[in-house]
């Protein structure tokens, strides 16, 4: 099967086709960082386990190496046991929709995974890999970092006296629907090769899952698609994932920033210019068409539309809008925040002081 011109590979100048053989103190220090969470794969709990690392140093040094060596991750760290837990504790357990299901994996695994995500970024950081307004999971880009960045940008345009229109996209369980020959593809396009991508082959393939609760366990069922829930390597493989998705928006000129699998677009507009919300639909139109292609679908009811400025501004974009079938809100809560029309953050004030 030909593979869509998009994803067709083209390696890049700079690969990597290897890993760096793991010395014992960096083994030391991720072994110590890692959150000592107990799987029940787990033969032995995890803090008692650290207790005795001195015992294992060496043994797991080389299973480490081994793993990274020969660019395969051990099938005994594929399976996860997920958990079904009460979002809170007051609400109804007959529901299944009060449940979230948490993953765990065992804990060893979470150690090759903290290896292999250390030169990984190395490498992606290196190459500038990552997506500019792509602020999920990476070092020193929070979500207080890229509100200051979008807020600046809508009291530039306040200041202008020109309206925003932001549309806070929402994704269906983005993270259960990665295509794995796809994620495959896009670690080839930016340069993983060789033993890497032979590696990142092997994480994804033949994974299981099992359902635990107290003291009863189902049988264990194959995983065809999805990055591994619970996993240290998961988000940073579905920023990869997304990688293109900026291209898609900049192709129609629109601001936008990312937090994981929440994306934000948002225009400058004057009420008697239109066409910057065509732009604006258009552009929407298009990720759509790209998610359907990458297995990934837009929540169409629970993407929010807000139009930030003076009262008069709104009520001539409104009709415009509607006609969009973009229904704006009077109040958004983004990344934490709830913005209103006129950024008087006067929402957020009244919740936090409850």
């Amino acid at each position: 099967m030909l593979l869509p011109i998009n994803l067709r590979v083209c390696l890049p100048e700079e690969t990597l086709d290897s890993f760096v053989l793991v010395e014992a103190e960096i083994n030391d220090k991720v072994f110590s960082s890692v959150s000592p969470t107990t799987c029940v794969l787990d033969p032995i709990p995890t803090r008692f386990f650290k207790q005795f690392y001195d015992s294992f140093r060496d043994e797991i040094l080389i299973l480490m190496n081994c793993s990274l060596q020969m660019g395969v991750f051990p099938a005994a760290f594929k399976r996860a046991v997920v958990r079904p837990l009460l979002k809170k504790s007051n609400l109804d357990f007959n529901d299944f929709n009060n449940f979230r299901p948490v993953s765990n994996l065992p804990f060893l695994s979470r150690i090759l995974e903290k290896l292999v995500l250390i030169q990984l970024n190395d490498f992606i950081n290196h190459q500038h890999v990552l997506e500019k307004f792509q602020s999920g999971f990476r070092v020193n880009h929070s979500t207080e970092m890229a509100l200051l960045k979008i807020l600046n940008d809508f009291r530039t345009n306040y200041d202008a006296r020109r309206a925003t229109v932001l549309v806070l996209l929402d994704l269906s369980v983005a993270f259960d629907t990665v295509h794995h020959t796809i994620l495959l593809t896009r670690l080839k396009q930016i340069g993983l090769s060789g033993a890497v991508h032979s590696w990142f082959t092997s994480y994804l393939t033949d994974r299981t899952f099992m359902v635990s609760l107290d003291t009863c366990s189902s049988g264990a069922h194959r995983i065809t698609c999805g990055v591994p829930q619970g996993s240290i390597l998961g988000p940073v493989l579905f920023d990869l994932y997304m990688l293109p998705l900026g291209g898609v928006i900049r192709r129609h000129g629109v601001n936008f920033h990312s937090y994981a699998d929440d994306t934000q677009l948002y225009i400058s507009v004057s009420p008697d210019d239109a066409q910057p919300m065509d732009t604006l639909f258009n552009c929407i139109l298009d990720i759509k068409s790209w998610m359907t292609e990458n297995f990934l679908q837009l929540n169409q009811g629970k993407t929010e539309v807000l139009v930030i400025g003076p009262e008069t501004q709104r009520e001539k974009l409104l009709p415009k809008l509607q006609s969009m079938s973009f229904y704006p809100s009077l109040q958004v809560k983004n990344l934490g925040v709830i913005f209103d029309s006129e950024l008087t953050f006067i929402p957020t004030l009244k919740t936090s002081q409850k």
